[in-house]
């Protein structure tokens, strides 16, 4: 079994990502509106959802940090929280596209997706190997 003192590169990412959620997530929770006002954007009708988002990206952060024990081991954190830092900026651009959303919108794919990628998918990579030689 792997343990954090054998991956202190995956560890210390997924505990920089689960804090980094926490923060964030309490962020959205508490202050919902914040992101919006000094973006300029118009403020959501139904802040709640936001702030359901918040509540999310806090219990993704909780789930990294239990992660970051063992990275290979509990890769499919890793792997579910990459695919949302994947998706996500799809989603974006499907809503530029569609102008449903404005472009400010971009700051928060910036980073909450776009910076995690080559880190999680690093971590995912490894985690990968290891497992294909025990099959």
């Amino acid at each position: 079994m792997t343990t954090a003192q054998d991956n202190p590169f995956k560890s210390k990412t997924l505990i920089a990502a689960g804090i980094y959620n926490l923060i964030y997530g309490a962020y959205l929770v508490l202050f919902p509106n914040h992101f919006f006002t000094i973006t300029g954007m118009d403020l959501p009708r139904y802040i709640e959802f936001w702030q359901c988002i918040g509540m999310i990206v806090g219990v993704y952060g909780l789930g990294y940090l239990l992660a970051a024990r063992d990275p290979i081991k509990h890769y499919p954190i890793v792997l579910v929280g990459f695919l949302g830092k994947v998706f996500g900026p799809i989603g974006f651009i499907g809503s530029l596209i569609k102008q449903t959303l404005p472009v400010q919108f971009g700051y928060m794919i910036i980073f909450n997706d776009l910076i995690w990628w080559v880190p999680f998918f690093l971590l995912l990579k490894s985690a990968y190997k290891e497992h294909q030689f025990k099959v």
